[in-house]
Parts: structure tokens; sequence; C-alpha cells
């Protein structure tokens, strides 16, 4: 079926419509083919750019002077040299595959084997989507583009439908990671799954296991990093297909919490995720939210006394259960250790009229200071996944305050460029407080003029004051501790200025 639909505004790369012109002008067939093609139709920009052709690999090398093929499936990789091309793109390799057919799946993940076929229906028959299975043919000198449109894609994208192409059985004990895709990309674009695709989806959910813990959490990660990933976690849940990605999150539902908490575990832990989202906040921020309570089921106990649930030590748990999750995904490491910092000491959050800075100051060194405002976020996403209408009420903001009185650099001796042991050397005494007091005493003037903190300054001055009696320097440094207490009040204030609090 042959459709001709605007797709404007145009975000075609030139260099891709330069590949397809190539592969014309020689004579072959070339079009646009999946997600790109989708994506035009709705209007949106692609982020991934897909060429099918009647052209064999060996015939496709020949057109172009930098290419790479190195795959059993016929995809040949052309690099796009700005210099040769005269296209100075951001896109510098453009994948080309020609039509082909496949074998069937004895691994459920790959085809056995590829034979290529020079007409294109077939080559889109064996497409999982129907919504993916659109091909388009480029043509610069027209306002609308031509559609080949075998499956009634542009019809499912218009209802808002995933649909697999043909029987769905069949697409998805192909490749099973197709379950998760349809469940990604119904995620992505707000789309309902169609009947037949979930009837089938719900049969071979199981058919997961045979598939690589890598390529599931790829696809997870991208429901992850969608504007509402509740939705998607929400339909692995009821399609049965969480219980093979990460179970361990199906064990809050149902799960009341204790009176602070108007959600149970599950709801909650998917409301904190869809702030982190909404926030547009990165992977890490995501994952921390939706797993910071993971820890409560295997926690809760009854309280007779207070006649309430408690988690003690869910953080704890959580920390653990997260370390498992994340490596059974094949996470890096360093995603892993920092997710699971994050929900080890998400309860950093206490009585700001209680906590020392000095506690402030072991979250900062647990967490380290270069996370310690994104565990904030962590934390505001736990607050309004609670239900809670303001993100940072005045507790949190001066939770806020104390981090950055703890993490401000410190006024004192160490700042200077001279040290006890190098005055004892210049000054040819022993250990005793005189030392201490020509240390305060050089700092004095350095807050003063922080260009007098130089190793040629300072060893002049030490001279000088070494010749003051032990009593006269203590008399002079007691007005350089005020001088500096004074400084750092001063400090202090304009921090909790900023943060609006006392």
């Amino acid at each position: 079926m042959i459709k001709t639909m605007e797709v404007q505004p145009r975000y075609i790369p030139k260099i891709i419509e330069e590949v397809i012109k190539t592969l014309k002008k020689a004579g072959f067939e070339a079009f646009l083919v999946g997600g790109c093609v989708r994506d035009l139709v709705l209007h949106m920009k692609p982020k991934d750019w897909d060429i099918t052709t009647n052209a064999k690999p060996e015939e496709i090398i020949k057109l172009f002077p930098k290419t790479v093929y190195e795959n059993k499936f016929g995809t040949v990789a052309i690099i796009n040299d700005p210099v040769a091309s005269g296209i100075d793109e951001t896109l510098r390799v453009i994948e080309i595959t020609p039509y082909r057919l496949e074998s069937k799946y004895s691994d459920k993940r790959h085809p056995d084997s590829v034979r290529f076929t020079r007409n294109l229906e077939e080559d889109l028959k064996r497409r999982d989507f129907t919504i993916n299975a659109m091909a388009m043919d480029i043509d610069n000198n027209v306002s609308c583009e031509t559609i080949i449109d075998n499956f009634n894609g542009s019809t499912d994208l218009k209802s808002k439908i995933i649909r697999a192409v043909g029987d769905p059985n069949e697409r998805f004990t192909e490749d099973a990671l197709r379950i998760l895709r349809a469940i990604r990309l119904a995620t992505e674009l707000a789309f309902n799954v169609s009947d037949e695709t979930l009837k089938a989806i719900r049969l071979h959910a199981k058919l997961l296991q045979k598939i690589s813990q890598e390529r599931i959490r790829d696809e997870f990660v991208k429901i992850l990093m969608t504007d509402k990933p509740s939705k998607g976690i929400q339909m692995m849940h009821e399609m049965g297909v969480l219980k093979y990605v990460i179970p361990e999150l199906e064990e809050g539902i149902g799960i009341d919490q204790n009176k602070a908490h108007k959600f149970t575990v599950w709801e909650h832990n998917l409301r904190s995720l869809d702030h982190a989202a909404f926030k547009n906040f990165p992977l890490e921020i995501r994952l921390s939210s939706l797993f910071h309570d993971i820890g409560k089921p295997a926690s809760r106990r009854w309280n007779k006394e207070k006649k309430d649930w408690t988690f003690y030590g869910h953080e704890i748990i959580g920390a653990k259960m997260s370390v498992r999750i994340l490596s059974r995904l094949k996470f890096p490491k360093r995603t892993s250790d920092l997710i699971t910092k994050f929900v080890r000491y998400h309860l950093f959050f206490s009585d700001t009229e209680i906590i020392t800075l000095s506690a402030v100051r072991r979250t900062v060194r647990n967490i380290g200071p270069e996370n310690v405002w994104d565990l904030m976020k962590v934390r505001f996403c736990d607050r309004v996944g609670m239900g809670r209408p303001k993100e940072t009420p005045y507790r949190l903001r001066k939770y806020e305050s104390m981090i950055e009185e703890a993490m401000r650099a410190p006024l004192s001796v160490a700042m200077l460029k001279m040290d006890g042991n190098r005055v004892m050397e210049l000054l040819k005494i022993p250990p005793g407080p005189k030392i201490g007091f020509i240390l305060h005493l050089l700092l004095e003037e350095v807050l003063d003029d922080p260009k007098k903190n130089t190793i040629k300054y300072l060893e002049k001055k030490v001279k000088e004051l070494g010749k003051l009696s032990e009593k006269e320097l203590e008399k002079i440094g007691k007005k350089a501790k005020e001088t500096k207490e004074e400084i750092e009040k001063k400090e202090v204030n304009a921090i909790r200025k900023r943060w609006y609090v006392k």
C-alpha cells in the first residue's frame, strides 16, 4: 500500500539524502525505514536513521569510499568523512541494510540465518510493529513524501496503537526482547497496546529469561528515561513482565506504610520516580528514587505501642538489594555504587533543630561532596512521592543550608602556605604556644589580603613576629581570632539568607 503524506518540518539530514541519492543513481531502490519513518510521520525529530535497499552488501560497498562490514546480517556502515563529502554534520555513521528474509530464531534473540531479497514487502513483514514497518521514499522536489505502508502503520499511529506485524506470537517467539520494546514504545509515545499483542505478551513473557541481561537493561533504561516511566513499569507488572526484570519491585504492591504515608510502598516508589522524570533528573537519580524504599517490605514490623508500621533498617536492606539488582542487570560498577549510596543514605534528613553540623559533615563524607546535592534530589523525589505538595519545605531548605555550611572552606591555618615546622625552622625555636600564635596572626593578614599568602611574604613576616614575646603575641592573637569569627559569621549568615532560613 502506497500513501502520500506530509512529514513537515523536514528533519532529514543532508548526508542521509546524499546516501539515498547515491544508491538510486546507481539503479537501486533505497528507503528510510523503521523508527525514523515513524517519528517523521509523527512530526518528531528522529534519534536514529536507518536505510534499506535492494542492493546487496558488496554492491553497497562499491558505491562509498569508506565503509565497515563486519556482521552476518548484511548491515553496511557508511563512514561520513566531512572533508571528502563536503557535508560537515554530527552524523558520522550511516547504516544501510539490504532487504532481507530471516530464518527461525532458535535462541529467541537472533535469526539463525538471513538471506537477501529484492522485495521490499518481504523485508517489511519481518519487522516488529506496524508503526515500525513503514518505508519512506524521500524526494527533495515535493512537499509530501511517499510512504510504503503495507501493514497500516500510519493508521495505528493515528489511533495511538502498538500492534505487532502479522501474528504477534510469531514476532515475540522470534525475538523476546520485542516484549519489552512494545512496552517501551507505548510508554515513550503514550500509546496503548492492541488486545491481540497484549495477549501474546502475557503468553510469552517468560521467554525474556532467554534474553541477555544487557539487552533487557538497555530497554528498561529507555523506559526509565521517558516522561512518565511509571506507566511503563505498571504495564510491565500488569503484563507479567516485571517479574522477569526486577521482581523485587513487586514486593511493595499492597504494602501499607505508616501514618506519614498516603500510599503503598509500590505506589510511593513509582510516584517518586515520576517526579525525578518530571524534573528531568539523570538516570542515577531516577533509579535511586525507584529503589530508595525497595527494602521496606522486608523490614516492615508492627509496633503495638505506636499502633503503626515500622521499617527500621530498610535503607540498609534496600542498598543490598540494589547492589544485587544492578549487578544482575550488568550496570557499570560506578553507576551501581552511586545508586547504592543514594539508597543507603536517603534517610539523612532529620530534625534540623537537633542535628549538628558534624552529623551533616558525616553525611557529606559518606556520600562524597560531589554527590551530596544529587542525594538531596533523591530526597525531594521521596517527599513528593509521599503526596506532599511542597518539594522544599522550610526543614529541607534548612538542611540544604547546613550542607553548604558544612562544605564551605574552613578559615584555618591550613589555608596558609606556611606550617608550624617551617616556623620552628625559621626561628630556630622548639614546639610551643608561640608557634600557634604566629600562625593565627599570619592567617589574619591573609584574610584581610589574600595576595599576602605567598611563601616569600609569610617567611618575612614570621621573622618579624618572632622578635615579639609570647605574651605580646597572645594579646595580638586574640584580635586575630575575633576577626576570623566575624568573617565566618558573615559567611554563614549569607548562606542562610540564600536558603531563606535562620
